[in-house]
């Protein structure tokens, strides 16, 4: 069906379309997983994910923070060429963005070639028509429509219960982490005979704060790690839950013999946050910020004899780089437009030029922020940095100064002079795009 599967097997799963399984943490860190370096975490099912597949040790979140993370990751689009700069919240007067109705979203390219398309879990990039899953693209959503929950067990956000079943409202029991991976189950169980292909993007609200695991895996990383303190165990004991529920999804995808014909993906809509004890390995800064803490995430393709196992690329990526990628796979033409490139050729192995391109982050917020921007753009090993909208630009090395503690001197750098160029130019387009 498409080129690449001439080397594939001739087994009736490879004659078609590939299914697409896109995993989105929420808030976890660069150095919270044990593969990621973590010595006082157990996560055997992520881990086994990153050696039978490809890792990435240079793969971006599009912002700091979740709405914009998401908006790219489904649009292929930076956030704020979408509507979306900074985070969609319940509250308007607290809410930083408002999904552009013109917006193409991969569930609606990936449908109209024939996919299944669903989403699990959180969604929060909108809470009414015409800005749901359904609306865009998904013909199935079961999940989570706000922002954070303010409690794993009772999935309330200020008292609201955005929890839905397509328009429905439902009230289901149980930690969410159980919840988003017993719907992912009973949907790759109904898959199993399926003819077409599905997408499903099963986003979890785990690890962000508050970090509740349940109690029983809690007592378990107590009873291994005695010295570690209250805050870090609890957030040890969420991603240890987070990881068992992962290796559920896994298992489920063998049993239904959906094994061999699905591109899996894992990755986090940016860093940890540090004020929860949450790592980001030896990186600068955290979840919020424009240091690599703060938008570099732990980053793993799988795909059964397509992607060689156990595997590691430098290459630079980011989520905005699914959405073309996806399409690719699919056989799909790329719509116009798209910001984001196809990785394909790194997934397979071969040789691919991924950072010949100016890139750019962007964050806005209310609060401390005062409704300003900030933004970080790079080209190659050169990146700007600027951390709140009140400091000035700070010029990096990444590749000679991975944790961004030598600022360079700028006044005679020409990188510097045209990455501030190439942003101010992104900063002016999207002034083009509402986001209210």
């Amino acid at each position: 069906m498409i080129w690449f599967y001439a080397t594939g097997q001739t087994t009736s799963h490879h004659s078609k379309t590939p299914n697409i399984l896109c995993i989105l943490v929420d808030d976890l860190g660069y150095g919270d997983l044990s593969i990621q370096g973590a010595t006082d975490m157990q996560t055997p099912n992520i881990d086994n994910l990153a050696r039978q597949g490809l890792t990435f040790t240079n793969f971006y979140a599009n912002s700091t923070v979740c709405s914009p993370s998401r908006a790219a990751l489904l649009s292929g689009k930076y956030p704020d060429m979408v509507g979306v700069p900074g985070v969609i919240r319940q509250v308007s007067k607290d809410s930083w963005g408002n999904l552009t109705d013109n917006s193409l979203l991969i569930s609606e390219v990936l449908k109209s070639k024939g996919y299944q398309t669903a989403i699990i879990g959180k969604w929060h990039l909108g809470l009414g028509n015409p800005d749901t899953p359904n609306d865009k693209g998904f013909d199935y959503f079961k999940g989570f429509l706000g922002d954070m929950m303010d409690d794993y067990w009772t999935h309330r956000r200020g008292g609201i219960n955005w929890m839905r079943d397509n328009e429905k409202e439902i009230d289901p029991k149980g930690h969410a982490t159980d919840i988003f991976t017993n719907w992912a189950i009973d949907y790759l169980n109904d898959r199993k005979d399926d003819e077409a292909p599905f997408f499903m993007y099963l986003a979890y609200n785990a690890p962000h704060f508050p970090i509740q695991p349940p109690k029983e895996w809690l007592d378990k990383v107590f009873d291994r790690e005695p010295n570690i303190s209250e805050k870090r165990a609890k957030n040890v004991a969420l991603i240890e839950h987070l990881d068992f529920n992962i290796g559920s999804i896994m298992q489920s995808l063998k049993e239904n013999g959906l094994d061999d014909n699905t591109l899996v993906v894992f990755t986090s809509d940016n860093g940890g946050a540090l004020w929860y004890a949450q790592s980001n390995g030896d990186l600068r800064g955290g979840k919020q910020d424009m240091y690599e803490g703060g938008i570099r995430v732990p980053t793993y393709f799988y795909w059964k004899n397509k992607i060689a196992p156990n595997t590691k690329t430098n290459s630079f990526a980011m989520l905005m780089d699914l959405f073309p990628t996806f399409c690719e796979i699919a056989g799909t033409q790329l719509p116009k437009g798209i910001d984001g490139i196809s990785i394909l050729p790194t997934l397979l192995g071969n040789s691919q030029e991924t950072d010949n391109r100016y890139v750019y982050w962007v964050r806005r917020e209310g609060g401390k922020y005062g409704g300003q921007a900030y933004y970080a753009a790079r080209y190659k090993d050169f990146k700007i940095v600027q951390n709140t909208p009140f400091e000035p630009i700070q010029l990096f090395n990444i590749k000679n100064d991975e944790h961004e503690t030598q600022p360079l001197n700028t006044s005679e750098l020409e990188v510097y002079k045209k990455l501030k160029t190439e942003l101010q130019e992104h900063i002016r387009k999207t002034g083009g795009i509402p986001w209210q």
